[in-house]
């Protein structure tokens, strides 16, 4: 940041007090065609949103997508080509996605996403989840995806179960994620490599990662998560590096398993800058570090140790208030990284409020740090899209309530470039 701290803390301040009294003017007209805006640099505003797996299909469905975002006043697409193991563009590393049936859709996903977005002077980055390697409740249809390949690079508990696809607590039951073990080199190796071929390939304006942490919060309420990993191999590794077991000191235990997740950010750091330097490497964070800590991911240590361009916070509430604060430890930082404060669309309130809280956020974000993102695509376009939102005219009437009055706020802001 080239802001003094004092000055930081003035500009949070007020920021604070902004927040606590903003109050929104609902846009007066409907989506409208804007210019695209003129190529970006890493010196120009974020406007980003992410584009899920989930939101397209066809060739169609990705020109439509990218139109929107341009039009819609978006710089930066997040459009997502791996989520566990399997991806949307052809590798010789990883199956194609189970949303297009494990085959070639018969177009790039990627290529044709890059393409229409340079086109349009717009920014696109390849989202990638990084640690997910398949999501339950059922086994992956095809025999040569990660979970049948490697079983050794998944987590095990001290008493050598699986773990499991499935969970049940209760009479409830949710399928999920389950993760890679990124406390084994070899695994660490293999991320980078599925990652130097998809920069190496594509002319990608950045690879942005998710899931960058380790995905050990309760899936069902009321469950209670071992400490993964505990294979024998993952202790031993400690053991040597510590000259101690896990249970003898917990806190060790802990910041090893962080530091494992720390080598892997760096590695990929240095694979990007090696293979594409202009690439940004980005990463959606928690928002509240003591939090993200608690699932081994430190963002700020990444900032300090330069090893990250941009965190993107996943800054999910209601509160304006609220939002701004959380700002607080991330611009506080001297890094040169640059601070992307993440909002959702709240899709649980009533939508014209919930679209102003949305403005306030995009208000309160920019007059910070000038960036933000807009999670997701599914709630302000129409889209295949049926994990997150559903696909009816009444979600068709509720996102032309929030185009209304969410686009026009970005579109003012893509003009004061």
């Amino acid at each position: 940041m080239t802001q003094s701290r004092s000055k930081q803390t003035r500009t949070f301040a007020m920021l604070i007090v902004t927040a606590a009294m903003i109050t929104t003017t609902s846009g007066c007209s409907m989506f409208k065609k804007e210019t695209a805006p003129q190529a970006t640099t890493k010196n120009i505003p974020v406007r980003a949103i992410w584009v899920t797996r989930y939101d397209y299909k066809t060739a169609d469905d990705v020109r439509r997508i990218i139109d929107n975002c341009a039009r819609g006043g978006f710089n930066t697409v997040l459009f997502q080509v791996r989520g566990n193991g399997t991806v949307s563009y052809p590798s010789k590393l990883e199956p194609w996605a189970e949303q297009f049936d494990y085959e070639s859709p018969g177009y790039d996903p990627l290529a044709l996403a890059i393409e229409e977005a340079h086109k349009r002077g717009m920014m696109l980055q390849a989202w990638v989840n990084v640690m997910p390697a398949w999501k339950g409740p059922n086994e992956p249809g095809i025999r040569n995806q990660l979970y049948f390949k490697h079983p050794e690079w998944f987590w095990y508990d001290r008493n050598g179960v699986r773990q499991p696809l499935n969970h049940s607590v209760g009479g409830k039951s949710r399928g999920w994620y389950v993760s890679l073990n990124p406390c084994l080199p070899e695994v660490r190796e293999y991320i980078v490599a599925v990652f130097h071929d998809l920069v190496a390939r594509y002319n990608v304006d950045g690879l942005h990662m998710d899931y960058i942490r380790f995905p050990n919060e309760p899936v069902v309420a009321g469950e209670k998560i071992p400490d993964y990993p505990r294979d024998p191999r993952t202790v031993e590794l400690f053991r040597r590096a510590t000259k101690q077991d896990p249970d003898q000191n917990p806190a060790a235990w802990k910041n090893w398993r962080t530091n494992q997740v720390n080598q892997l950010v760096a590695d990929v750091h240095k694979m990007l800058k090696d293979t594409r330097p202009n690439a940004l490497l980005t990463a959606a964070v928690g928002s509240v570090p003591t939090r993200g800590l608690t699932h081994f991911q430190d963002g700020l240590r990444w900032m300090d140790d330069g090893i990250i361009d941009h965190v993107y916070l996943m800054n999910y509430t209601d509160s304006v208030p609220k939002f701004a604060q959380r700002f607080s430890p991330w611009i506080m930082s001297k890094s040169d990284a640059k601070v992307v404060p993440g909002l959702g669309i709240r899709e649980q309130l009533e939508t014209k409020h919930g679209a102003e809280i949305a403005v306030a956020q995009i208000d309160v974000a920019y007059n910070s740090v000038q960036n933000f993102a807009v999670f997701a695509y599914a709630s302000l376009f129409d889209s295949s899209n049926e994990k997150f939102t559903r696909q009816t005219n009444p979600e068709h009437e509720k996102r032309m309530i929030r185009q209304e009055h969410i686009l026009p706020k970005i579109q003012s802001l893509a003009q004061k470039r």
